[in-house]
């Protein structure tokens, strides 16, 4: 097949020279000011160095809607996913079209200046539907866009100023520029992109080994270390684990290089937009697997895309996108030939050894033997220092449930036992006492509430990074909210959610502050389960009915969870 260059393969570098960078730097002085978000820092490091060639700043409206509906900007060229700077309502409508404003990195240095083109609310229902195939909050990025994106849009072109900062893994991290540098020096015509966000093992090594060796190319792995899927492992675990896996590569045929992509688990619209980075990075092929940023299953508990969807519509585009795809072939250990084969090579009567994602992680939770076969040593030994078995990790219990509900007593019964059994420090972040020392500004308001929780999450979260136990008993009433601690907590400790079910009518029953009265008389605004919802937990992992039980063995009940899930041994 013929590939044709997209954009004519050139880059867009969007960084100002030095002189020009030093008047903008002034210019901006005189301009108001946006935080960008984790999100938008990977996005922007993007757009400033090439990578999402042909953009020249943050979509406009006509770019995004023609993205949504065609996977094309508004003059026609290809591009799947839209990449637009959200921001609050607030600084939405201070803000007006024309107007220059600075964006800078969450610790205040200018990154670029945006000449605004377009301000609008978008219909994220719409955008969801149409970039995800379902607005269904089980896919991360609806949730995200539901619940952590701004609810307004800007577009328009940038300058650069400065490139974000890293301080990890410097020599790694290569603009799109710097790789077609190198693939230029050495004779790197053909070039293999690997695409992954996961540890690397044996089989992967065997299959972009073969794939590399099928189109006589050389192979860039290139995994990504910007945003994730919630509760995949730390980057910086999973460099160390590909430096590793880097030495069992021919030298002058591999290198290894870092991309700050903020994925969406797009799956097929996702494809489409890596095969467009990777060919703006230089590459000529680029490997696609099964549901490629697929994010797993749906609130029906079905795939959100199908097994090859990912694979059909990079094929369908790879004339335009200037990339050739090289599809992912599952590699399978064959026990009699003591080496790894494609699964569709394998011979009737032949012994196959696998060990899928899901069984690997039980193994390093529970600290069990992972063979020489699966992995290489050395990753799996990087892997126990930052994943060590379960009954090592920190934790969080995280109470939910109405006031009245039982929450702190059986939270207090349960740190006794807990400290009693000994071998952790434990923590107890009960609602009332963190309003009193952590939150004593905030006000019950909605927007206050959330706040709250999510300041208790942050510290919870601290605790179960450094090993200890914390216990968190807040009402918490929003069902987005608790999911946002959850994924804040889940990538460095257990999360074990509990919701304590007393109804409303025994709550009230119990109510010696008098509360419940007090908010049905009106004199308490927004109390949840009277004139605020409560959003109960559709899969906790626990569910107490106070009614039918005592603290101690409601405490109980939670003791045997976390020896359940290995927490305590």
């Amino acid at each position: 097949m013929e590939l044709i260059e997209p954009h004519g393969g050139s880059l867009k570098n969007l960084y100002l020279d030095s002189e020009a960078a030093e008047a903008e730097k002034l210019a901006a002085q005189r301009y108001r000011s946006w935080d960008l978000t984790e999100r938008q820092v990977c996005d922007i490091e993007l757009l400033l160095n090439g990578g999402f060639s042909p953009l020249e700043g943050f979509m406009s409206q006509a770019d995004y809607d023609s993205v949504l509906e065609n996977m094309r900007l508004s003059d026609g060229t290809l591009w799947p996913m839209p990449v637009t700077l959200d921001v609050n309502e607030t600084f939405a409508t201070e803000s007006s079209v024309g107007e220059s404003i600075a964006l800078r990195s969450p610790e205040g240095l200018l990154i670029a200046t945006m000449e605004i083109s377009d301000i609008w609310t978008p219909d994220k229902a719409r955008e969801a539907e149409k970039v995800f195939g379902a607005n269904d909050e089980a896919h991360p990025a609806v949730a995200y866009l539901h619940h952590q994106a701004g609810k307004v849009y800007m577009g328009g072109k940038i300058k650069g100023i400065e490139s974000p900062i890293h301080y990890d893994f410097r020599s790694l991290r290569k603009t799109p520029q710097e790789t077609r540098d190198f693939f230029q020096e050495r004779g790197w015509s053909r070039v293999v992109a690997f695409q992954t966000r996961n540890p690397m093992h044996r089989a992967h090594v065997e299959l972009t080994f073969r794939a590399a060796k099928e189109v006589k190319a050389n192979l860039m792995i290139h995994p990504v270390v910007g945003m994730t899927k919630p509760g995949d492992i730390d980057h910086y675990s999973r460099v160390r684990c590909y430096e590793h896996v880097i030495k069992n590569y021919p030298r002058q045929t591999t290198t290894l290089s870092l991309l700050p992509l903020a994925m969406r688990m797009g799956g097929p619209r996702e494809a489409v937009w890596h095969a467009i980075i990777r060919k703006n990075f230089g590459c000529t092929h680029f490997i696609v697997g099964r549901d490629h940023a697929g994010p797993g299953s749906n609130s029906q508990g079905e795939d959100f895309y199908g097994t090859y969807e990912a694979q059909e519509l990079v094929q369908k585009y790879q004339g335009e996108l200037g990339i050739e795809m090289i599809p992912f072939r599952m590699m399978v250990y064959v026990e009699d030939r003591a080496e790894y084969a494609p699964i569709d090579d394998i011979k009737e009567g032949e012994s196959v050894l696998k060990i899928s994602g899901t069984e690997f992680r039980r193994r390093l939770q529970q600290g069990l033997d992972i063979p020489d076969w699966f992995s290489y040593p050395e990753v799996v030994e990087e892997l126990r220092k930052t994943h060590p078995p379960r009954h090592k990790q920190g934790y969080v219990v995280f109470f939910t449930g109405l006031s009245g509900s039982g929450k702190s007593t059986i939270a207090n019964a349960l740190m006794v036992k807990l400290l009693e059994m000994g071998g952790r420090r434990v923590t107890l972040l009960d609602g009332d006492l963190v309003r009193k020392n952590l939150s004593s500004e905030l006000t019950f308001s909605k927007e206050h509430r959330d706040l709250n929780i999510k300041r208790i999450g942050f510290v919870a979260g601290e605790i179960a990074k450094n090993g200890g136990a914390a216990i968190c008993a807040p009402i918490a009433p929003y069902a987005a909210t608790r999911r946002q601690v959850r994924e804040l907590i889940e990538p460095v400790g257990g999360f074990i959610e509990v919701h304590v079910a007393t109804s409303l009518e025994v709550c009230e029953q119990r109510d010696v502050k008098g509360l419940y009265a007090k908010a049905r008389a009106g004199l308490i605004p927004e109390f949840t389960g009277i004139s605020d919802p409560y959003e109960a937990p559709q899969h906790p992992e626990l569910c107490i009915d106070t009614e039918n039980c005592t603290p101690d063995e409601a405490a109980q009940q939670v003791i045997i969870k976390l020896e359940s899930l290995g927490f305590i041994k």
